[in-house]
């Protein structure tokens, strides 16, 4: 029996898949736990129509994603730190501390999570840190640290 998958389901795919399995498994455990519906013709019209708003909402994205990284690569991120005499910062650069600085400089709210030290940063001076957008976009961000 084909039936079109809900939501990812263990050992046998992903949502929005058409996949076959027993009849058993779909009519006793697959649909009535909402997991899966059956690939009847309209349903399988639904689930191209619905690829389709997926297909059009991840191009939007996309090109929303190439802005920002055009405008991350434009020029580096400059952070203030308070330093002693030496050179040496009080403590060391944050993710945290980069994604405000981003979004003060550039204009673009990015999580920290995503953001990624290549080095651990506690000098003044130029370092570069990794952005993962996800969907195998990334890009390095040059941060210059300087004195407050």
């Amino acid at each position: 029996m084909q039936v079109i998958l809900i939501q990812d389901v263990n050992n046998l795919g992903g949502a929005n898949e058409v996949v076959n399995v027993k009849n058993g498994y779909a009519r006793n455990f697959l649909i009535p736990q909402k997991m899966a519906v059956e690939a009847s013709s309209s349903n399988l019209k639904q689930l191209e129509e619905r690829l389709k708003q997926i297909q059009k909402k991840e191009e939007k994205m996309m090109a929303e994603i190439t802005k920002v990284v055009a405008a991350l690569q434009a020029g580096p991120v400059k952070i203030g730190a308070k330093t002693g005499t030496s050179g040496k910062i009080f403590g060391s650069i944050t993710t945290v501390q980069v994604s405000k600085a981003v979004r003060e400089q550039k204009g673009y709210e990015i999580d920290r999570r995503k953001i990624h030290l290549l080095d651990e940063i506690k000098e003044l001076g130029t370092y570069k840190a990794k952005v993962d957008f996800g969907s195998g976009v990334e890009t390095e961000l040059e941060l210059e640290i300087v004195a407050e």
